[in-house]
C-alpha cells in the first residue's frame, strides 16, 4: 500500500511512518516543519520506501501529485497544543479548516481513503463520563479562544463525514485522547514532556490550576497500531472513533509520578491557569474516552501502562539533552 502522511515528521506522524514502513508499505510524509521536526524522521529518510517532503498542506500543486500517487492519506497536520491555540487562535482555525479541506478535495479526485486525526477537544465540557462517540457536545462561549480548537476540528469531522455522504469518500475519523510516548515536544505546553524535561533537571514541575483535572494518556505505539488496523478495516469507513487509553490519572497524581520513576528531587509548584494562560481559560475537568466501539471492531486494547509510557519517555529524554 502506498500510504501519504500530512504531517509525518511530527510526534505521532513519525511514529506512524516507522511503523507502516516495517509493514512493508511504501510512505510519503509531507511536513512544513511548523511543530514537526527533521530530527524524527532522520533514521527514515535512507529507506527506499520512504520520501519526505518538506511542504506544506494548502501547496494545492504538490498535495495533487502526492495524492494521485497514494492508496490512503491519513490526515494528521494541524495547530496543535493548549498554548499555541490561545496564542494564536487565527492561525488554529485557518490551518485546521483549510487544509482538511484541501486533504478531503484531493482525495476525492482520485479515490484515496482518508483518515482524519481528531481530538477529544471536540466533546468540550461534556460531563458524561466516559465520552461516546455519539455523545451531545457542550462548549464553552465563543469569546474564549481556548474552544477554537475544538471547534475547528468538529468543522473537520463534518467535512470529512460530508464528503464521505454526498461523493461516496472513504473516510474514517479518529478521535484521538492525550497521545503521549518519545519524540513528544513540550514546545505549545504538552504536559508529559514538559514535566519530564523539568524532572531530570530536578527543577520544579508546574502543575496549572489546583491539579484535579485528570486525564488518560495513551502510549503511541498503542494508538498508531489502532490507526493502522483503521486503515485496513472496511467498516470502519463512514464512522467515528475514540483512540485512547482508559487509565485516569490526576495532573497532580502525574507530576508525582513523573518525580518519583525520574528520581527526582523536583518539586511541584501550582500555577494558577491565569498566569498561564491569560485571564478566563477553561479546562476540562475530566477527559475519559470510551473504547468500546474501537474494541469491538478490531479488538483493541491498550498494551502499554502509563508507567511504562512514562519511563520510555524519560528514557528518551534522558539520551537526547
Amino acid at each position: 500500500m502506498r500510504y501519504l502522511i500530512t504531517g509525518g515528521a511530527g510526534f505521532i506522524g513519525s511514529h506512524l511512518c516507522e511503523l507502516l514502513l516495517n509493514a512493508g508499505h511504501h510512505v510519503v510524509a509531507i511536513d512544513d516543519l511548523s511543530t514537526g521536526r527533521i530530527e524524527n524522521i532522520s533514521h527514515l529518510r535512507p529507506l527506499p520506501h520512504f520520501q519526505f517532503v518538506r511542504e506544506t498542506v494548502d501547496n494545492s500543486q504538490v498535495l495533487d501529485r502526492l495524492t494521485s500517487e497514494s492508496d490512503v492519506v491519513i490526515h494528521l497536520a494541524a495547530a496543535v497544543g493548549v498554548q499555541l491555540i490561545v496564542e494564536d487562535p487565527v492561525r488554529t482555525i485557518r490551518t485546521n479548516i483549510n487544509s482538511t479541506e484541501a486533504v478531503l478535495s484531493a482525495a476525492h479526485r482520485y479515490g484515496c481513503k482518508v483518515l482524519l486525526a481528531s481530538t477529544s477537544e471536540v466533546y468540550g465540557k461534556g460531563v458524561r463520563v466516559p465520552f461516546r462517540e455519539d455523545d451531545d457536545r457542550l462548549m464553552g462561549p465563543t469569546t474564549r479562544s481556548r474552544w477554537a480548537y475544538a471547534e475547528s476540528k468538529a468543522v473537520d469531522e463534518f467535512l470529512g463525514l460530508a464528503y464521505h455522504h454526498q461523493h461516496g469518500l472513504p473516510v474514517v475519523i479518529m478521535r484521538f485522547f492525550n497521545t503521549v510516548g518519545p519524540r513528544q515536544t513540550g514546545r505549545y505546553g504538552m504536559v508529559v514532556p514538559r514535566f519530564v524535561r523539568a524532572a531530570i533537571r530536578d527543577e520544579p514541575l508546574s502543575v496549572y490550576g489546583d491539579g484535579t483535572q485528570s486525564r488518560c494518556f495513551a502510549d503511541v505505539a498503542d494508538v498508531t497500531r489502532a490507526v493502522t488496523q483503521l486503515a485496513n478495516e472496511p467498516r470502519a469507513i463512514g464512522q467515528v472513533y475514540n483512540i485512547g487509553a482508559t487509565e485516569e490519572v490526576t495532573i497532580r497524581q502525574l507530576a508525582e509520578r513523573v518525580i518519583a520513576l525520574a528520581g527526582s528531587a523536583s518539586r511541584i509548584e501550582q500555577v494558577p491557569y491565569d498566569a498561564a494562560y491569560g485571564p478566563g481559560f477553561e479546562d476540562m475537568q475530566r477527559r475519559v474516552p470510551s473504547i468500546d466501539k474501537l474494541a469491538a471492531l478490531i479488538g483493541y486494547a491498550p498494551r502499554f501502562s502509563l508507567d511504562e509510557t512514562l519511563k520510555r519517555v524519560i528514557e528518551h529524554e534522558r539520551l537526547n539533552r
